[in-house]
This record gives structure tokens, C-alpha cells and sequence, in this order.
């Protein structure tokens, strides 16, 4: 049933702005250029040694040492760098959604409340029916909703009015002509956001009741009510 709803030495400090892969272009050649220079600083020390006076060995392994440490600083660094590009850029900028609705067409919780709906059809259509899906995707009920389009409130009953168990479901509205089905697509329907993190896909945010969506995937996002 539904109803009508209106980023030690200064070296090593320049070097830590790049990332092997993920770096900007503008930092890269910067930590690229510390990093060689010390190494042919290095090499050209080895080059110029006294034979008869070479450098103690305990000198020798420090300024390794030295070198390793600048090559592993270097590293971790950028790998920070990426770190905090990925959470601090993208995740920030869909902090502000946790506690708002979006509208998405993944299957969203219905318990007491109804769910609000974003019907579309196809402008040819005289008959319009809007087909409810459960978690597995088995229909759970169908109803005739008319030609009108925009948003609706759900209010999650079957075909003889019992209300439908709580759980996720998602939407689908068919549309057809002289008796035809013309044409299916997914509806999208109005569910809170109680989390966002980052998957292996990008930035995905949790819903109330459970289930989720990328926010790349999110059609529009309001105030809650």
C-alpha cells in the first residue's frame, strides 16, 4: 500500500611527498631527485677513498645504515601519503551524509516506518505496477500504482493488506501498454546512512537496518523526515 508524498635531514624530509604509483606529478621528480642525489653522493665517496687510507669500516656501515634508512623513510612516507589521500579526501567528503537519507536502488529495511519511493516510468506506459523484491530477489508482492510519477511513501503491505516482515527489499516498477509490459527498471527508495568506510570498490556507505551501497552509486542524498 502506498500514498502520495510531496601531507632527520632535510633529504629525507623532501622525500617523503611522493608515492611510487599514486603520487602527484608535481612531488614525485622532488623525492625522486633527494633520493639519487645521495646515492651518487655515496658512490662518488666510495669513488674518491685513499687506498692507502680508506674509510673504517664502522664509518662505512653507519653511512649505509644511513642509506637504508633514507630508502625505508622514503617509502613509508609516501605510502602515508597515499593513506591519507584516500581516507582523508574521499571519506571526508561523505562524512557529512552519516545521519541524512540517500536514495539508492540496493535493497533497503523495511520495519515500522514506511519507506519513501521515487517512481519513474516509461512516458508510453497507461498501466504501471510496482513490483517488490525481497533480499534474494523472489517478488513478494505487486501492486498497480497508476501513471503519476514522483515520490511515494510504501507502506509494505501484500495483496491482501497484512503487512510484509521486516527486512531489506528493493523496488522495481514495470510499465506496460495496451496489456504489454514495455519496460522494467529499478525504483529508488530512501534509506539512512549510519556509517561510511572504504571498501575494495571505493568509499561505501552502511544503512540502517543493514545492507549497503559505493556512494558512487547514490542518486540523491536529503535531510532525514
Amino acid at each position: 500500500m502506498i500514498s502520495a508524498l510531496g601531507s632527520t635531514a632535510a633529504a629525507a624530509t623532501a622525500s617523503t611527498s611522493a608515492a611510487p604509483t599514486t603520487a602527484s606529478a608535481g612531488t614525485a621528480p622532488a623525492a625522486s631527485a633527494n633520493y639519487n642525489t645521495f646515492l651518487r653522493m655515496l658512490t662518488t665517496q666510495l669513488q674518491n677513498q685513499d687506498p692507502l687510507n680508506p674509510m673504517e669500516g664502522t664509518d662505512f656501515a653507519v653511512q649505509l645504515a644511513t642509506f637504508s634508512g633514507v630508502e625505508q623513510q622514503t617509502q613509508t612516507n609516501a605510502l602515508l601519503e597515499y593513506m591519507i589521500a584516500q581516507t582523508g579526501g574521499s571519506l571526508g567528503q561523505v562524512a557529512t551524509w552519516i545521519g541524512k537519507e540517500v536514495r539508492t536502488t540496493e535493497p533497503v529495511w523495511f520495519g515500522d516506518k514506511a519507506v519513501t519511493l521515487d517512481i519513474t516510468h516509461d512516458s508510453r506506459a497507461d498501466s504501471v505496477t510496482l513490483v517488490v523484491l525481497n533480499e534474494t530477489g523472489a517478488e513478494v508482492s505487486r501492486e498497480d500504482i497508476g501513471t503519476g510519477e514522483g515520490q511515494i511513501d510504501w507502506y509494505g503491505r501484500d495483496a491482501s493488506g497484512q503487512k510484509l516482515a521486516d527486512g531489506r527489499y528493493s523496488f522495481v516498477v514495470e510499465s506496460s501498454r495496451a496489456g504489454e509490459v514495455i519496460s522494467e527498471n529499478a525504483i529508488g527508495a530512501y534509506v539512512t546512512v549510519t556509517e561510511a568506510q572504504i571498501g575494495s570498490q571505493g568509499i561505501e556507505l552502511i544503512f540502517a537496518g543493514g545492507g549497503s551501497a559505493l556512494a558512487s552509486q547514490i542518486e540523491a542524498i536529503r535531510d532525514p523526515g
